[in-house]
Formats: structure tokens, C-alpha cells, sequence
């Protein structure tokens, strides 16, 4: 036993020196994504594909990146070509590679997916028996940086699994519950082997968390509940700060002990909705570390996933600030204007 873990911290490493001290750390899922180039017609008589850098948590990095923050992303990708395009790729589009841990036991995760606008979207993850980024260890992880970090990030998907779930309850025991130690309850059922494996661990997870974010169906994993305003106070009473509810056509509901928003959806016509929900968390972090009001953030947010949805990639499509203010500029005029209440004062 002693020997296999010996052989496991001599092969596991990063290739890359330290960069500067990361404001933003994002734990979680990356690999490369494999989008056909044609839509609307099913893999099996694909042509032609697209290769982009994926994974919901390089792509939250990546829409931080592109807003103006440093971010770091702690992950694992295997000693393989695809690996090194990872790296690569997060180093072109402004992430710090140097918390990625190289597995020489398991191969870099590929997604394919099927494109049939406007709202149907089939994944299909090849990540078995499982992946670098659910192997990495608590040894693994720089405790320091993600302390010092002004915002932490991490997703439930990231608990599914021994040794990544230890690994993130290390991480979040560092942070001691700084603010800004984000949860984004990303629940993907082909990840568990039931959904109440899933809650329990969720659950477990949140006490330690000062934000969550989900969609109506993540909630109700986590809490429970879907209901928005049901879901959003029972994250609040499991002990954050920010709960965000997406609902879809409804708009986004955030709430905190003392203010409600809702925000509207941003029209747009969709080409690929797979990467809008990283979008709205690459641009939740930026709304969080400038300060911006509530309802600021979460139009802001919604603007970035709409902006991404109208686009066939994931990463590389992640808006500027300037893009995501032309959008909100653009539709203000045709949504109404969020609705703001104070509750659970």
C-alpha cells in the first residue's frame, strides 16, 4: 500500500511553475470538447468536429479570465496529447496551469455532444471507469493559494467520487468559510449512483459554502426543494450567504437573508446551450469580487450566458465585459425591470 502511494506522488505532477497568486481558484471538471460542426443532425452521421477546451469548471475559469480576473484552476488531465492541449489551451485563454496534476493512469476526459437547437442539447461523457480531475488528492491541492484566494469555486460534481470529495472538503476546511467560497450544485445524474447519494453529500458540502448557485433540478438534489423561493431559503438555512436559483424561461432568482431579485431572461436565439450556465458563473465571480448590486450581477450574468448560447463553443465563446454591457444595454429597454424585495430580515 505504502509502495502504490509512493509510485502515485512520484508520477503525479504539474508541468508548469507557479504564476503570480491567483485571485479567483475554480476546482473541478476539464477535458476537451468535441462539438460537431454540423447542427441539428445526430453524432452518427457527423462529418466534421470542432476540439475546444471543456469542463464546467475551465470554463467558469475562462469566463473569469476573459473579464479581467487571474484565475487558476485546480484539475487533473492524463499524460496524453489531450492533456497537453488542456494545459495549453488554459494557458492561451488566461488561466494559471499550475495546479494541474498530470494522472499517468488515466486518460484526459472527452464530451461529445449533438447540437438541435433550440433546446436540445445530448452529452455524452467518456470519463470511465473515471477521470484525473476526480482523482485528485488533498496532497495534491496548494491550501495556501486557495485560502488566498478572494474567491473559491468548486461544483458538486467534484464530490462524486473518493479522492476529489476529500480533496474538496480539504479545500473548504482552509478557506474556514471565507467569503466568496462558491458551491455551484452542477448535479449530473450519469456522475452518482443515485440522486440520494448526491444530496447527502451536497448537503454535507453547503454548511462550508458562503454561495450556491443551481438550476430548479440541482435544487432539488441539494435541498429538496424546487420551488425557487422554497429552494433559495433552504440554502439560505443550510448556511449561505447567496442563493441563486436559474429557472430557465423564468429568469434567475437571488436571495440573501435580507434582499430578493428577479431578474428576467435575455432574449436570444440559441445555437448551443451547453456552455450559457458557466458563462453566468464566470461572470457571478466577477459581479461578487467588483461588489455589484444584486440585481446588477445577475442581469449581468444572464446577459453572459445568453451571449454564449447564441455561440457553437464553450470556452473560447465566453464574453468580454464590453460584450456583456453592449447585450444588457441592448435589452433593457424590452425586459422589465427586476423585481427587489427585502425577506428574512
Amino acid at each position: 500500500m505504502s509502495h502504490s502511494r509512493d509510485v502515485r506522488k512520484t508520477n503525479r505532477r504539474t508541468e508548469n511553475p507557479v504564476q503570480n497568486t491567483p485571485d479567483v481558484v475554480v476546482m473541478g471538471r476539464s477535458g476537451v470538447d468535441i462539438y460537431p460542426l454540423q447542427v441539428g443532425v445526430g453524432l452518427e452521421d457527423v462529418e466534421t468536429f470542432g476540439k475546444f477546451l471543456g469542463g464546467s469548471a475551465a470554463n467558469v475559469a475562462v469566463a473569469a479570465a476573459r473579464l479581467g480576473h487571474s484565475p487558476a484552476l485546480v484539475t487533473g488531465v492524463g499524460d496524453d496529447p489531450f492533456g497537453r492541449f488542456v494545459r495549453r489551451a488554459m494557458r492561451d485563454l488566461g488561466v494559471d496551469d499550475s495546479h494541474v496534476v498530470v494522472d499517468p493512469q488515466h486518460p484526459t476526459p472527452v464530451t461529445f455532444c449533438e447540437i438541435f437547437p433550440p433546446d436540445d442539447f445530448p452529452l455524452y461523457f467518456y470519463r470511465r471507469p473515471t477521470a484525473p480531475d476526480l482523482q485528485v488528492h488533498r496532497e495534491d491541492l496548494d491550501l495556501g493559494a486557495i485560502r488566498a484566494a478572494d474567491l473559491f469555486w468548486a461544483t458538486v460534481t467534484g464530490l462524486s467520487e473518493e479522492p476529489s470529495r476529500s480533496a474538496h472538503h480539504a479545500a473548504w476546511q482552509a478557506r474556514e468559510r471565507r467569503r466568496h467560497t462558491v458551491l455551484d450544485l452542477d448535479y449530473r445524474p450519469m456522475f452518482w449512483a443515485s440522486p440520494e447519494e448526491a444530496s447527502a453529500h451536497v448537503r454535507a458540502a453547503l454548511p462550508h459554502v458562503t454561495v450556491a448557485v443551481g438550476n430548479r433540478e440541482e435544487c432539488a438534489v441539494a435541498v429538496g426543494e424546487t420551488d425557487p423561493d422554497r429552494a433559495a431559503d433552504a440554502l439560505l438555512d443550510a448556511g449561505v450567504e447567496l442563493a441563486i436559483v436559474k429557472q430557465g424561461p423564468k429568469g434567475v432568482l437571488g436571495k440573501t437573508r435580507t434582499e430578493r431579485v428577479v431578474v428576467p431572461p435575455t432574449p436570444v436565439e440559441v445555437v448551443n446551450g451547453l456552455g450559457a450556465g458557466d458563462a453566468f458563473g464566470g461572470s457571478l465571480v466577477h459581479g461578487l469580487l467588483t461588489g455589484l448590486p444584486l440585481d446588477e450581477l445577475l442581469r449581468n450574468a444572464n446577459a453572459a450566458g445568453a451571449i454564449v448560447a447564441s455561440r457553437l463553443e464553450c470556452s473560447t465563446a465566453m464574453p468580454t465585459v464590453a460584450e456583456v454591457a453592449a447585450h444588457v444595454a441592448a435589452h433593457s429597454t424590452s425586459a422589465p425591470a427586476p423585481r427587489l424585495e427585502d425577506t428574512r430580515v
